[in-house]
């Protein structure tokens, strides 16, 4: 009677975790709610692989414990069946497998340019000055005037990130430290790079990871519907104070981006301007 009482406690304390276990591993084996489209398919396309192979483990280890509990061996039973292969069912799952692999193989190709190619800016989207130079390396130039090209630098252990010859004259020279403003419903293209060590520039909600690396230019994009702030964090080792190294992005409507992009470029006029005061008069200096 202890034994069958044990038995049913363990038996409902699992029932208790499995009810409980989804809410705990909520968003560790998917991805969260994406803010581009870029993320929205690379999204896509791992939660494919991810059911794919949800499935291939379960059917796999059902027919494992299936096969233990049916053929295990008893006490004073024959001795099991000696299997030397199974011609018909080698070929089978060596084609399944096949088969499953291109076809997410194709699947991918066919997702792969919407991921990598920045499309133009929705119409009520911020509208860049046209004429202005685009700066593109490896990355297709966006269709359209629209979008807005910001220069990502890595530095232990912060972001500087630079919007050059992209505003209507809002600045002369426009930057910013540890967070990025973009309008929404504008594609935003990074130049990503560092200036000491390897860093890796990744906003999860945003697209995939770019490696920040001295000397070198990597391009991704990005283009926000919904105002919002998006976090995310460098994801290559790179000192000390590493974890410390945190990235965000603050996605406003347009008229609010230019607002900002006019304050912030007052504000470092006005503290150059005082730079330059404090100079001429020798504060600061021995």
């Amino acid at each position: 009677m202890r034994s069958s009482r044990t038995t049913l406690a363990l038996t409902g304390a699992l029932l208790l975790l499995l009810v409980a276990a989804p809410a705990a591993f909520g968003g560790i084996f998917t991805f969260d709610e994406q803010g581009s489209q870029n993320g929205k398919d690379i999204s896509f396309l791992y939660n494919i692989t991810l059911i794919i192979g949800l499935v291939i483990f379960l059917v796999v280890e059902g027919a494992i414990i299936y096969c233990l509990v049916k053929y295990r061996a008893r006490r004073g039973g024959p001795d099991a069946e000696q299997i030397r292969g199974n011609t018909p069912l080698e070929i089978g799952w060596t084609v399944g497998a096949a088969v499953i692999l291109v076809g997410l193989t194709v699947l991918t190709f066919l997702y792969l340019g919407d991921i990598t190619d920045p499309p133009a800016s929705s119409a009520n989207g911020y509208q860049a000055a046209e004429g202005v130079q685009f700066a593109t390396r490896d990355q297709p130039k966006p269709p359209g005037n629209g979008a807005l090209e910001i220069d990502v630098n890595g530095q232990q252990y912060m972001w500087r990130f630079d919007y050059p010859g992209s505003l209507k004259g809002e600045a002369e020279r426009l930057y910013s430290f540890y967070e990025m403003v973009v309008p929404t419903n504008t594609t935003v293209t990074l130049n990503i790079t560092a200036s000491d060590v390897i860093h890796s520039w990744w906003i999860p909600t945003l697209g995939g990871k770019a490696d920040a690396t001295p000397g070198y230019t990597n391009e991704t994009w990005f283009k926000i519907e919904k105002p919002g702030i998006y976090k995310g964090q460098c994801a290559e080792l790179c000192g000390e104070n590493h974890a410390d190294m945190l990235a965000r992005v603050r996605a406003v409507p347009p008229d609010e981006f230019r607002a900002w992009a006019a304050k912030q470029g007052a504000d470092i006029k006005a503290a150059q301007v005082g730079l330059g005061l404090q100079r001429l008069q020798g504060v600061g200096s021995e």
